[in-house]
């Protein structure tokens, strides 16, 4: 006799059936409860590691445990997409660097809307109500630790997720849900001595392996920072206006990949694939937006995160960095006007071209 639909291993394999189905890459299950080694958040928190990120240290004890999060969870669902990477061959004219993620639609509520649909799906398929709930960077849910714990990949060290097979190019996902599935085995750690992340990163914002200090970090220094970016910081920025790709650009695991992505029939990969505006943006273009035209060139893009204030600050070092002085009429502007950070750092940018930098 065939094995019962009821059973957490039947249920688990459909499950998965259901989220390939429904244009994810990668699925797994991992059981809900603690995470391993929960003392190394406190460790990281209490060496403030996490800079302005507060939100990290409010609900810590939910981000370690799912079932605080979902009272009466038993699973943890995790999903993945891959998407291309962008090229770093120069542009002709000054331009930015955008990670690539960010500059189509917001992958947030591209991935949300699917996992929230194989949420409802599960009810179907257990034959009885369920209760879940779905994360796409938008709770306390450690979405890479629940992916690595069902067996997507593992942690590099540069603390990115790695697939073997598709590199750590990768959104993520987690459905919480109080059905019992059976759950995948984690993924094994094959960073082995490989530490070229580390030796890449031109902020040093690995302390360690697989210890981020997000405070030296481009993706959070262009991103999550509100305030000024730190003086010593900003040469190492480069061109870089939003996020930065480099830990992954020479991990070889990503080499390994190549270039054949699997296939996208619902065509998710392709609303997020970035909008040809924001693949290699004009830092003339970033320092002439308003804010109307700003909203207007991020809308539902996870561009917004960093807001208008922000992408034109970052702009403003990439132009310092960029040596082309026929920016600084551009940047002379945000020198002479009322808002003292955007003055602060177009002071920064000028002296850097007047350098030759």
């Amino acid at each position: 006799m065939g094995e019962a639909v009821e059973s957490p291993l039947a249920l688990a394999k459909r499950v998965k059936e259901v989220a390939l189905a429904l244009g994810f890459d990668r699925a797994g299950v991992a059981r809900a409860g603690p995470l391993p080694q929960p003392e190394r958040l406190g460790e990281w928190l209490a060496r403030g590691y996490a800079g302005e990120m507060a939100w990290l240290e409010r609900r810590r004890e939910e981000r370690l445990d799912p079932r605080r999060v979902l009272p009466g969870a038993r699973s943890v669902v995790a999903v993945g997409v891959v998407y291309e990477p962008a090229s770093r061959a120069p542009a002709a004219a000054a331009s930015g660097d955008v990670s690539r993620y960010a500059g189509g639609d917001d992958y947030h509520e591209v991935l949300g809307e699917r996992l929230r649909a194989l949420g409802d799906a599960l009810e179907a398929l257990a034959g009885r109500p369920v209760a879940s709930r779905a994360y796409v960077d938008t709770g306390p849910l450690l979405e890479r630790a629940w992916a690595a714990q069902a067996g997507l990949g593992w942690q590099g060290k540069n603390t990115c997720l790695i697939d073997p097979e598709l590199g750590s190019y990768l959104f993520l996902g987690a459905l919480l849900t109080d059905l019992e599935l059976a759950a995948d085995r984690p993924a094994a750690d094959h960073c082995g001595t490989c530490r070229a992340c580390l030796d890449a990163c031109p902020t040093d914002a690995f302390p360690a392996p697989y210890v981020l200090d997000s405070r030296r970090c481009i993706a959070y220094t262009t991103i999550e920072l509100r305030g000024a970016i730190p003086e010593e910081l900003r040469a190492g920025h480069g061109d870089r206006v939003f996020g930065c790709d480099l830990c992954q650009e020479v991990c070889p695991w990503n080499g390994r990949r190549g270039r054949a992505l699997p296939p996208d029939p619902l065509g998710l990969r392709e609303r997020l694939e970035p909008r040809p505006e924001w693949r290699r943006p004009s830092l003339a273009w970033l320092l002439g937006l308003d804010e109307d035209a700003w909203r207007a060139a991020t809308r539902r893009t996870a561009l917004r995160r960093a807001k208008h204030r922000g992408l034109l600050r970052n702009a403003l070092v990439a132009a310092g960095n960029s040596g082309d002085p026929g920016l600084a009429p551009l940047v002379r502007r945000h020198a002479e006007g009322a808002d003292p950070l955007l003055a602060e750092h177009a002071r920064w940018a000028l002296a850097r071209l007047s350098e030759g930098a």
